[in-house]
């Protein structure tokens, strides 16, 4: 795979040098690891005329059907392949590699800005975080792809991180510019965190919620996700992500969950009747129905454990560089991303100070997503590149603490949906990396950090301080925030 961070040379020319060049070498490492394309291929693979679907590490705990699914292709007509996510074509062009000519097609839909790169699977690239009309014409197709699929047909679902916005189809009555606004109000403006949000878009849409079951029934199903397998009674009984999944949330939660986040009477009026009516017609796929629909079928999850995050490649690069690493938390809960930045701050420069609770060199790692809630804003940044240059400012003057965060999937926060005024750079950035330095040169470049803070515009600051990674796109492994600690002061 091609080297994944863009702007390498421009970031470590400046600052902590030393310290940059390291920093930057432990997220490529990261980066590189959130690659899916090789346990994809390690699932699937042909021998003799016969597709063989499966591995341990992938298979759900407790599933009611272990081992290798062997399928005779000779008895299969058509293969497609459905799905979304951000960065979901690298799983399915691995399906594409190992089926080559056995593939009949399929549709998936990736998120704007990133590159086309399947030949036998459509793809759409639509809106994320807010969805939009191409990711509804997306689905629009998919649907369409699945009205003659038989029993002796085989689909894939594929779906990771970012699926919920992508794969969009609005439920009758309530608009797309309806579904825009509460996703808008609702992940922006009030900074809901994912876990809240997800039931609200399952129960506003007609493809989440495990309907994509309904869509092609009777084939025969395959499920990968891009995450860890997990527990199949958990996957299937209490569940409300990923979306071909059973869901286990109700109108009436969907409702709390606005009341919860004060949002409901900001809500439009066409989803709260949608919402108050609760129309059986239009629940989402539970359990019972779900175990009948997939009585043929699999599930596999293709990030086993701590290997769906970016943290077992940056600790291993990090340990080869000389730096003791820690992960302080493997999936760090929904926190506002400045937060995060003044509590590891703290951390760093106590360590820098005092060796303790580690003693420099030492590296530390987190993943995890963090959240920004940009009320009425419209600056243009990510919730990495908030934590970065929030950082610069609880590290001004350090000559040993180098902070550095990204979204794997290489594209952090909005980004292309929104960036309209930006001028003369990149559309979209993955995060940020900042140093002792970093304060003082924006000092002298004319940069109010604080100001472009509280208005959430992290992107021009960074990347006129050459501060602000730029990244290929690929697969969404949450966030991966590397902090360095080279020495004492």
């Amino acid at each position: 795979m091609d080297v994944r961070i863009q702007n390498m040379e421009s970031l470590a020319s400046h600052g902590n040098i030393p310290g940059r060049k390291a920093v930057l070498e432990i997220l490529e490492a990261g980066l590189e690891g959130s690659d899916p394309y090789h346990n994809t291929e390690k699932l699937i693979r042909i021998d003799r005329g016969r597709l063989i679907i499966g591995n341990k590490e992938f298979e759900p705990a407790g599933a009611p059907v272990s081992g290798d699914e062997v399928i005779d292709l000779d008895e299969i007509n058509n293969i497609y392949v459905f799905g979304a996510g951000k960065g979901i074509q690298r799983v399915v062009k691995a399906i594409e590699d190992v089926l080559g000519d056995r593939l009949t097609g399929g549709h998936v839909i990736d998120k704007k800005g990133h590159p086309v790169i399947l030949e036998r699977v459509g793809v759409t690239l639509g809106g994320h975080p807010v969805p939009d009309e191409d990711g509804v014409e997306g689905c629009r197709k998919t649907v369409e792809m699945t009205k003659n699929l038989t029993e002796n047909d085989l689909v894939f679902t594929c779906v990771g991180s970012g699926s919920s916005s992508l794969w969009t189809m609005p439920v009758p009555g309530v608009s797309l510019e309806d579904i825009r606004k509460v996703n808008y109000m609702m992940q922006l403006e009030h900074g809901v965190p994912t876990a809240d949000l997800n039931p609200i878009r399952t129960h506003l849409d007609m493809m989440l919620g495990g309907r994509i079951n309904r869509y092609v029934q009777p084939a025969r199903v395959i499920h990968i996700m891009t995450k860890d397998p997990g527990n199949y009674d958990s996957l299937v009984h209490h569940r409300r992500w990923p979306p071909v999944l059973p869901d286990s949330s109700t109108f009436q939660l969907v409702i709390d969950t606005f009341k919860k986040w004060d949002a409901w009477e900001e809500a439009p009026e066409s989803v709260r009747t949608f919402l108050e009516k609760a129309d059986p017609e239009y629940e989402t796929v539970k359990a019972e129905e779900f175990k009948k629909m997939m009585a043929h079928s699999r599930i596999f999850g293709i990030r086993p454990g701590l290997h769906q995050t970016a943290l077992p490649s940056a600790m291993k690069k990090a340990e080869e560089l000389g730096f003791k690493s820690t992960i302080l938390a493997e999936a760090m809960g929904h926190v506002e991303a400045q937060q995060v930045a003044r509590l590891l701050s703290s951390v760093a420069r106590t360590i820098e100070h005092i060796g303790q609770p580690l003693t420099p060199p030492c590296a530390l790692l987190r993943s995890g997503e963090m959240t920004v809630a940009i009320g009425k804003e419209t600056g243009i940044g990510g919730r990495n590149q908030e934590f970065a240059l929030s950082a610069a400012q609880d590290i001004a003057g350090s000559k040993n603490i180098v902070m550095a965060s990204v979204d794997t999937d290489g594209t952090d926060g909005p980004g292309i949906q929104f960036s309209g005024q930006l001028k003369d750079m990149p559309s979209c950035l993955a995060g940020g990396v900042v140093d002792g330095f970093t304060l003082t040169e924006a000092e002298e470049a004319g940069i109010d950090i604080s100001a472009e803070l509280k208005k959430h515009n992290t992107s021009p600051a960074l990347w006129k301080l050459k501060s602000g990674i730029l990244a290929t796109p690929n697969i969404s492994l949450l966030d991966l925030t590397v902090i360095l600690v080279l020495g004492h002061c």
